[in-house]
């Protein structure tokens, strides 16, 4: 960029500097001077504003870097949009901003869900979408933007009128069909008694005292009670006499109860049952929904339960009170499972180092022998060849002189050489990862390796590779983690870290086999949210040295290198792996989730209500009264269906009446 200014702003000078002749001789000297000022003002301001424009993209990026120190990630992802903007070719801003829109876009689908959480719909919306719009990669903010859309209809619908529609007899005997019956006893006035009587005329004084019809199964054979009640509501006394009386009742409608015996053949006879289909969202397998179902089936004695893994819901039939604690089961257990986002970053150096100095001296010397050759006239003489004669005849031996002697000493050789080589990889790959889901990461290459038995090539041309088999092993970065989140933002890993690549290669039956180097650490770490751990230690550091020479001359110093050679070699491996977690989606443990609920006997599955004693307000208004136990039990099987009425309130009893019989 810099170097295209200085073109342009040469260009335009010489350009300028060409046509001024010119100028001077059509224009006068004042306006020359003027036009002179002027295109001196355009050449200071291109030279000012290109540089400028040419830095811009560095001081966007430059913003972007300090937005997201203060965790606005959204400001971070701008500033780097507009530096990739400036300049679209820069690996450095793309890589910013692809890792700042995950964030940007996770941290906007947070600001959502606590919108949502305190009842604002519109302004969650509007997060969601905007969080969709950064990363429309961002499956979360798209399936959150529907929940919160249909959301927002079905509010819209509660508050518009609904139109009539056009129904078939069977939606219209569906919708008719009611729930469990909603038992209110029109009085609900605290009782003092001292009862001492059979069952049955104890069921019928609470009844009267409450308003409440009782009626009793013709095989009902009651016996004498002994209750004392001070300040308990119709309810509570109705539990109590129950209890004492070993007897249950069934609401046959909200004034109505029938009494029978408490066996399992007359609960089975008269505990009406119910259905409801429950629907699990965050499941991702008919494994996950299938634990589900055992898990709420095994804590409840449910016997009748159905899958639907098309559906991802689980449908249950039995009593009211075991449906409302599948209920909360469902809501405890269908939650979103933790993710995480591990940064790996995989660094390697490698360093190698070779130093030889010295003198290569000789270190044997050869003699020869050449025999006695001679001529046509008697002389005698060695041979010109050098080289020694394989026979000797005993006149030659006689005659043997200096000349007949070769020594063959070779050449030495000095040396001066030193090399250092060194060479960094660095990886920084990004892994998401769910909850006790393993995540794992290979970069490198596929290497075939034979395995099983095979045979080499015979004479009859057999093929080494008939009978052979290959795999392919992964070269490379192979990274193997399994997380598990804690509530406390905390992260356990489960990690395996290789780093592998072929050393070399071997003949193994006429196959050439690769030799593979490995790296390879095993280990758990638990860490917070956003803390770096380093896995070092896989370290090779080999150092060789030699020393070649004349004996006791190579051990003078400095002198040594003319009578011998050193040779040093060091080879330096080292790999650093850099591992962060960042929480995306944490454990969500509500109060209500640590609730602790009595849920009956070890016999019989019920919820015991939080009963208040005080009457209704609107008793005396004439207006229906209000469910003050919160109870739903249901109709017994065969059972009238009786519509909610008021029955007379009696006059309300003294404290300490007794109320016995005559």
């Amino acid at each position: 960029m810099k170097q295209l200014v200085l073109w342009l702003v040469t260009a335009l000078a010489q350009g300028l500097s060409n046509q001024l002749p010119k100028l001077r001789r059509v224009c006068e000297p004042a306006r020359l001077l003027s036009f002179s000022r002027g295109a001196l003002a355009i050449l200071l301001s291109l030279a000012i504003a290109l540089p400028i424009y040419a830095n811009q993209a560095e001081t966007y990026y430059k913003q972007g870097q300090k937005a997201e120190s203060q965790n606005n990630y959204d400001g971070a992802y701008q500033a780097f949009t507009q530096a990739l903007t400036l300049e679209p070719k820069n690996t450095k801003y793309a890589t910013a901003v692809t890792r700042m829109r995950f964030y940007a876009s996770v941290q906007h689908v947070h600001a959502g869900v606590a919108l949502r959480e305190s009842g604002k719909l519109n302004e969650a919306q509007a997060e969601f979408a905007r969080a969709a719009q950064i990363d429309p990669n961002n499956l979360i903010a798209k399936m959150e933007l529907e929940r919160t859309e249909d959301m927002i209809k079905h509010q819209a619908q509660k508050e518009e009128p609904k139109a009539p529609t056009p129904q078939s007899a069977f939606m219209k005997a569906a919708e008719s069909a009611a729930g469990p019956v909603d038992f209110r006893p029109p009085s609900n006035t605290p009782m003092n008694m001292r009862l001492s009587a059979p069952s049955d005329q104890a069921y019928k004084i609470i009844g009267k005292l409450a308003g409440v019809n009782v009626l009793f199964d013709p095989d009902f054979k009651p016996q004498k009670v002994n209750i004392e009640l001070n300040d308990v509501g119709a309810r509570s006394a109705l539990e109590m006499l129950a209890l004492q009386s070993k007897t249950f009742w069934q609401p046959l409608s909200s004034n109505t109860i029938l009494v029978t015996a408490d066996t399992a053949a007359k609960r089975k006879e008269y505990e009406h049952q119910s259905m409801r289909m429950f629907f699990m969202r965050n499941v991702s397998s008919a494994a996950e929904l299938q634990e589900a179902a055992k898990t709420i089936s095994a804590m409840l004695d449910l016997t009748r339960v159905q899958l639907v893994p098309s559906q991802n819901a689980m449908v249950f039939r039995g009593t009211p009170d075991q449906l409302i604690l599948a209920e909360k089961l469902v809501e405890d257990m269908d939650k979103a499972k933790p993710e995480v986002m591990i940064e790996i970053a995989v660094m390697e150096v490698s360093k190698d180092t070779l130093r030889t100095i010295g003198t290569n001296p000789p270190t044997s010397i050869s003699v020869s022998m050449s025999p006695i050759r001679t001529d046509q006239n008697g002389n005698t003489s060695g041979s010109s060849s050098g080289s020694s004669g394989s026979s000797w005849s005993f006149p030659q031996i006689a005659n043997l002189a200096a000349g007949n002697f070769y020594l063959t000493v070779p050449g030495a050789t000095m040396s001066f050489l030193m090399s250092d080589s060194g060479t960094k990889v660095l990886q920084n790959p990004q892994v998401r990862a769910i909850d006790n889901e393993k995540a794992t990461l290979k970069i490198g290459d596929r290497v075939p390796v034979a395995t099983g038995s095979f045979t080499p090539g015979t004479t009859g041309g057999v093929n080494a590779l008939v009978s052979t088999q290959f795999q392919y092993l992964d070269i490379g970065v192979n990274v193997d983690i399994t997380p598990h989140i804690h509530s406390e933002r905390e992260v356990t890993l489960k990690m395996s870290l290789e780093i592998s690549s072929v050393t070399g290669q071997t003949n193994i039956g006429g196959i050439v086999q690769p030799i593979i180097g490995q790296r390879r650490i095993e280990q758990q770490a638990r860490l917070g949210d956003g803390d770096v751990n380093l896995v070092g230690g896989i370290l090779e550091d080999s150092e060789s040295k030699s020393l070649a020479g004349y004996p006791y001359l190579s051990k003078i110093p400095i002198l040594k290198y003319l009578f011998a050679q050193e040779d040093k070699q060091r080879q330096q491996r080292e790999i650093v792996f850099a591992i962060t977690p960042h929480i995306v989606r944490a454990q969500n443990i509500t109060e209500q989730n640590l609730r602790l609920i009595d849920v009956g006997t070890a016999t019989v599955t019920g919820i015991r209500h939080e009963i208040k004693d005080a009457p209704p307000d609107n008793a005396k208004a004439g207006g229906s009264p209000s469910n003050s136990s919160g109870a739903n039990r249901p109709l017994p099987a065969g059972a009238p269906v009786a519509r909610a009425t008021r029955a007379p309130v009696p006059p309300a009893q003294p404290a300490g009446t007794d109320t016995s019989p005559h």
